[in-house]
């Protein structure tokens, strides 16, 4: 059976981040602490010679484990060597989920993690030098979300990019921004450089579908918005060329008088409903009804001639 891997950096003295002290409080374990320091000071070790050092049964054990990899602070060891991925719960909101991370937290996890001083140093080398409060939140998304620093490095860059696609190079992501878009990448499970990758590919993709929808839409060639982008997204996922999204266009004005987004929304997410995208798809949206009641009336005319014969 393979090792427990821990989540937390290993150095003389044990010493806990404050997002991981609040997992555990929050956890309401007491036997998952105790696992958890003992884990911190052996290192790794076997389960049967943990369980053995912390004289408990079998049963005792396993709760402890289960708790510990609900919280998200070990990856639980399987057979053949393989480790299964930590659980993990959608985190809440940032405005209530941020730990109170002090310079003392921040200081300590700098001289005890390389790791996180160097994503420090290659973060304030891509959006120039950082407040104590910006590091903080550098600080909670590797500390308190358990991002690899590769993964906020990724992170950092992706937003960098979504910004200059706005506003231009001169103006960088705040921490906070990148912040909310980490707690995005928390919900989808963005853990792995792999998983990163794979998403920002992805989005890169129906980004490039954005200038030909706003120009359907009649809204010129500016970026638009995030709440614009939406929108967009959605309707890129759906399948939707710009050609069709211009038709939806037409008949929200003709509708509403004026364009609106949910209007036009609703017309399009009707049509994804029904499997209909393509033009023609939709210019002919009941066409079955008629194809139905043509044969009929054409028969009918065809036999017309009969009745002069009656």
């Amino acid at each position: 059976m393979a090792d427990y891997v821990l989540h937390l950096a290993q150095e003389e003295n044990i010493v806990l981040g404050a997002g991981i002290v609040r997992r555990l409080i929050e956890g309401g374990s007491g036997d998952a602490a105790l696992l958890y320091l003992c884990l911190a000071r052996r290192g790794s070790s076997e389960p049967e010679q943990l369980r053995a050092e912390l004289r408990w049964s079998e049963a005792q054990f396993a709760a402890a484990e289960r708790a510990l990899c609900a919280m998200g602070l070990v990856n639980r060891p399987s057979d053949g060597g393989r480790e299964s991925a930590p659980a993990r719960e959608a985190p809440a909101a940032p405005e209530t989920a941020i730990p109170e991370y002090s310079r003392e937290d921040v200081m300590g996890k700098l001289e005890s993690d390389d790791s996180f001083a160097s994503l420090l140093r290659e973060v304030e080398r891509k959006l120039g030098r950082l407040s104590d409060p910006s590091v903080k939140k550098l600080l909670g998304l590797y500390d308190y979300l358990g991002f690899p620093a590769e993964v906020i490095f990724l992170l950092v860059n992706y937003c960098a990019e979504r910004k200059t696609e706005q506003f231009g190079a001169l103006k960088p992501p705040t921490m906070r921004e990148i912040e909310k878009e980490g707690y995005v990448w928390a919900r989808r499970e963005l853990f792995s450089v792999e998983a990163a990758d794979a998403y920002i590919r992805s989005e890169r993709k129906k980004r490039r579908s954005f200038p030909d929808y706003m120009a359907a839409l009649q809204l010129g060639d500016r970026a638009p918005s995030p709440g614009e982008e939406r929108y967009l997204g959605a309707w890129s996922e759906m399948g939707f060329p710009a050609e069709t999204v211009a038709i939806a266009y037409d008949k929200t004005v003709l509708k509403c008088r004026e364009f609106k987004w949910p209007y036009c929304n609703g017309i399009l997410k009707r049509w994804h409903e029904k499997g209909l995208h393509k033009p023609d798809e939709v210019k002919s949206e009941n066409a079955p009804a008629r194809a139905r009641s043509t044969p009929a009336q054409s028969a009918a005319d065809r036999n017309a001639w009969m009745k002069d014969y009656d």
